[in-house]
């Protein structure tokens, strides 16, 4: 169900089934009461109001966007392998353009490198050669958030495996079959992945709630996570609580990334199974910051006197983070053995 608006006086929240069909279920909406509420909504993609961005591109927030993006792939790679499908077509086809040099924009760029290279060369041996893959990005560079020796380094390892970069760029608008670049014109693709970063999803303006003025709006908390009313109000609504993307802790902004949202939750479900008796506030503990740069390669960010570190150790602690992030110990065990079998027989296209 989506959110439509919450009453926090009546303590009610109104819903609506998340359903694009015509029974008539999926078109009534319904109350919800709660005794306790835990706002985490999380953002949407930031298009910046580039003409043909919505209608065109593809982007990567949820399972469904993951799907999407492999069954277009593998649409593309079967255009391609069209006998009446001509050399020209079978490279704009299969250009894949990524916006967006950050985490996310590189991370997807080596996984889709990797399989390139693997996977879909075994599969598709007459057209994977002509897969390509570029990223834009307005930024002078890629990977910002990283100093300038760890961002030049996975600049030059990428630009090694023939991705590429194109920074310092504008993008003007898009259609259904080029991207129009500031200075450059335009840029035929396949594929459009837009990883730019996100803005506030429209339920969070509507909420009486306090939000931050400055950059990505969101919801502001107390330290213990509890939602402050109203703008001018100290006062703070005391069975309500905010994290993920859209929330943010008055006087000590956070990132917004996964790992600031997993501790929060584990905050509260601390706070939750103690009866709501503990007083301590949400203290966050940083980690290192580690991308993946394909070939089994990484960077990992330096943290005080530090400093960070790339190559094959970079990778195996990006990946170890993978492991780890899962919540049971048998899912654990099933990434480890297929990665094993992965490893030993490739990984089996017909299941990704």
């Amino acid at each position: 169900a989506n959110v439509l608006g919450v009453d926090f006086a009546s303590t009610r929240v109104r819903c609506a089934p998340a359903f694009e069909d015509d029974d008539p279920i999926s078109n009534e909406s319904f109350d919800l009461e709660y005794d306790y509420l835990v706002l985490a909504p999380g953002c949407m993609p930031n298009t910046f109001n580039t003409p043909g961005v919505a209608e065109n591109a593809l982007f990567m927030k949820n399972v469904s966007d993951a799907m999407a993006v492999r069954k277009l792939l593998f649409d593309l790679l079967e255009k391609a392998s069209l006998p009446n499908c001509p050399v020209k077509r079978k490279k704009e086809l299969l250009h894949v353009a990524i916006v967006g040099g950050g985490p996310t924009g590189v991370e997807i760029t080596a996984e889709l490198d990797d399989l390139a290279h693997k996977e879909l060369s075994d599969l598709y041996p007459e057209v994977a050669k002509y897969l390509t893959i570029s990223i834009y990005d307005v930024a002078p560079h890629i990977l910002g958030a990283y100093d300038q020796k760890l961002h030049e380094y996975a600049n030059d390892a990428l630009l090694k495996r023939d991705i590429g970069i194109e920074t310092n760029s504008r993008i003007e608008k898009v259609d259904g079959q080029a991207l129009y670049i500031k200075g450059k014109g335009r840029i035929p693709y396949g594929m459009l992945l837009w990883v730019t970063g996100n803005k506030a999803v429209p339920l969070i303006t509507d909420l009486e709630v306090r939000r931050s003025e400055k950059g990505l709006v969101r919801i502001l908390t107390d330290s213990h996570l509890r939602v402050f009313r109203s703008k001018d109000s100290a006062a703070i609504y005391d069975n309500v609580f905010a994290l993920g993307d859209a929330a943010d802790i008055e006087g000590s902004s956070l990132p917004t990334t996964a790992e600031v949202a997993v501790q929060k939750a584990k905050y509260l479900v601390n706070f939750f199974n103690a009866r709501r008796s503990s007083s301590l506030p949400f203290s966050y503990r940083e980690k290192q910051l580690v991308s993946y740069i394909g070939s089994r390669d990484g960077i990992i960010a330096g943290r005080g006197d530090r400093e960070g570190w790339t190559g094959r150790s970079a990778w195996l602690a990006w990946r170890s983070g993978s492991v780890m992030w899962t919540r049971s110990w048998r899912n654990r065990i099933v990434i480890l053995l297929t990665w094993l079998i992965n490893i030993l027989f490739g990984k089996e296209i017909a299941k990704m």
